[in-house]
């Protein structure tokens, strides 16, 4: 059905009219060739992109003005052409109109040709940034191809969940529960870039089982993709490559390992799993890069052998841990958080560490270019059990400003959905409520309120 709004040739004429100007006038002040602007007017030529931005700025009006008329113009005045609506669509995605970016999409691919089109402009737009309107086409592109088991679909579910990804930790299980079943369909490249950010989402919720998994599955295909390629003559120029180099999977897959035997407290096997990431000796490639990740995996491992040494309970290392990271200004809030965890399992005294420190316990997020562990996901998740270690350890002091630390980490925690530190938190305050005065009750018991 022909639309019954008025059309951009209305709007021109109706400006034409009323600022007494002629084509030829008008054309000249919009830089617009006067018979082509002619044909336009009279319906003889469909508008172009160019002809529209050209016309829009000769009205003096907002660049995205006639964007919703354009929609219209494309499709019920002229033929949709592909050469005028890619350049829209971009344009559409970079000034935020993701109402015409839906609009053209919608109806674009009631012929499924424009799929493949759709799909390599959502590329575009995610490696620039702009995941809103990449993430319309990509559930678009996923609708038109949900019967076929396309790798298209299976990298259209990947972006998706990467773009799903936030603070809300329930959200961020739900879109990897999403994705994981489209996994083996990526192209290896793909595949062990979206075992990486799996493994993020399940470390931040503390499913180590799973996140083990992950890891040793990363391993798998990264050395065996390393070694056909160690022993390949030739490389495909066409050939994907995932983000990162594939030793860095290797390498990386042990960091994970490691981590998850911390957690289990098995800290014994965490030390082989970093001597597994310091060496780099079996790694061919000898520029940059290399250098640069073999250097970054290996300042890791030198803290976290201190790290896991003092988490064992050797205190003897902690001034030791503590030099080497103070100038190391990316690792501090993580090494506080695991030194306020050591304090409270062994009743060590760090208020000289807090008090040397403090200005990195504020939130940041200031990862490394790697980001190894160091995800937003986890940091989040770190901090807000860090703010209750922190509460922990002052109260276990005496100190009464843990109040303080627990009601900041029930706030961190409702906005990340983090359930099993609002438990932690409850269960501190009723330990030491007694050191809370009647406002810092009060205010308690909103918080808790606002959470459940």
């Amino acid at each position: 059905m022909i639309p019954t709004t008025a059309t951009i040739r209305d709007e021109l004429a109706m400006y034409l009219s009323q600022q007494g100007m002629s084509i030829h006038q008008f054309a000249r002040q919009a830089g617009i060739n006067s018979g082509t602007l002619s044909r336009v007017i009279k319906g003889q030529q469909p508008i172009a992109m160019n002809h529209l931005e050209r016309i829009t700025k000769g009205m003096e009006l907002p660049e995205d003005h006639f964007y919703s008329l354009y929609v219209d113009e494309c499709f019920y005045y002229s033929s949709p052409t592909w050469r005028r609506l890619r350049p829209f669509l971009l344009r559409s995605a970079e000034l935020g109109r993701l109402d015409c970016v839906e609009q053209v999409v919608q109806n674009l691919l009631e012929n499924l040709t424009y799929a493949p089109m759709l799909f390599e402009v959502a590329e575009g737009l995610f490696q620039e940034g702009l995941w809103q309107a990449a993430a319309l086409l990509y559930k678009n592109v996923s609708a038109s191809e949900k019967y076929q088991n396309s790798e298209r679909l299976a990298v259209c579910q990947f972006r998706l969940f990467r773009i799903a990804l936030g603070d809300d930790q329930t959200q961020n299980l739900q879109a990897a529960l999403l994705f994981e079943c489209y996994l083996d369909r990526l192209d290896e490249a793909d595949q062990l870039d979206g075992l990486k950010h799996l493994a993020h989402v399940y470390y931040s919720l503390h499913k180590w089982d799973r996140v083990d998994q992950l890891a040793r599955e990363m391993f798998r295909l990264a050395t065996l993709r390393y070694n056909l390629q160690r022993h390949s003559n030739r490389k495909l120029d066409n050939e994907k490559t995932p983000e990162k180099p594939l030793y860095f999977y290797i390498l990386y897959s042990h960091l994970i390992r490691s981590s998850v035997c911390e957690e289990h407290r098995d800290y014994k096997s965490a030390l082989k799993f970093v001597a597994l990431y310091m060496d780099g000796s079996w790694i061919q490639e000898d520029d940059e890069v290399s250098k640069r990740t073999l250097a970054q995996f290996h300042e890791w491992g030198t803290a976290n052998s201190l790290l896991y040494q003092l988490l064992s309970g050797q205190q003897e290392v902690l001034p030791e841990y503590v030099e080497y990271i103070a100038p190391k200004s990316n690792e501090i809030f993580v090494a506080l958080y695991h030194i306020t965890i050591a304090a409270n399992r062994y009743g060590w005294n760090i208020d000289h560490i807090l008090e040397r420190f403090a200005a990195y316990i504020p939130y940041r997020t200031n990862l490394t270019e790697f980001g190894i562990i160091h995800n937003q996901q986890i940091i989040a998740n770190q901090y807000t059990r860090f703010l209750a270690e922190l509460a922990s350890y002052y109260l276990h002091n005496k100190r009464k400003e843990g109040i303080n630390f627990i009601l900041q980490s029930l706030q961190s925690s409702a906005r990340i959905n983090n359930e099993g530190t609002v438990i932690k938190c409850v269960d501190l305050f009723g330990q030491h409520r007694h050191q809370a005065d009647e406002k810092e009750k009060e205010q308690y018991k909103l918080q808790i309120g606002e959470y459940l």
